[in-house]
């Protein structure tokens, strides 16, 4: 039964750091390029960032169960723990923090785009701080990938 769980962990993940590759790296600029309408393209990416989220929020939570089961307390005394905790936290502010943040400019903008009212800036300021925690998350991704995340 341990390789299976073994697997799972593994498994999650190369998809949770993938999915965010692809995703962040791939889908959104594409779907930025592609459609016209730019608020269109927003409201895509950002179903698609809110999907990777919450299977971010759900992995780490996983791999954070699943090696305190494996190695107990010496699991605390791990990289690959706290960097999973610390991409958690990040999910965490983007997503509860952040992103209704931005929402609600969103909001306030109605019925203009956003980006042609007087919240431009603010919610730009904000956009870019969720790309930096983003790019954060996607270099620790990286890392534990590059580290074979789960070999000890």
């Amino acid at each position: 039964m341990r390789r299976f769980w073994d697997g799972l962990a593994s498994v999650s993940l190369v998809l949770w750091i993938g999915g965010m590759w692809a995703i962040g790296y791939i889908a959104a600029p594409v779907l930025f390029g592609s459609l016209s309408d730019k608020q269109l393209a927003g409201l895509l990416a950002g179903k698609l960032f809110d999907l990777m989220a919450w299977i971010g929020m759900a992995t780490a939570v996983y791999l954070l169960i699943y090696r305190i089961a494996q190695d107990g307390g010496a699991a605390l005394k791990t990289l690959f723990f706290w960097v999973v905790a610390l991409m958690l936290a990040l999910i965490l502010a983007g997503h509860f923090g952040i992103q209704p943040i931005m929402q609600g400019l969103k909001n306030a903008a109605m019925p203009q785009a956003v980006m042609q009212s007087v919240l431009a800036d603010r919610f730009a300021r904000w956009h870019g701080i969720s790309s930096i925690l983003y790019l954060i998350q996607s270099a620790l991704g990286l890392l534990l990938v590059w580290r074979s995340g789960l070999a000890r």
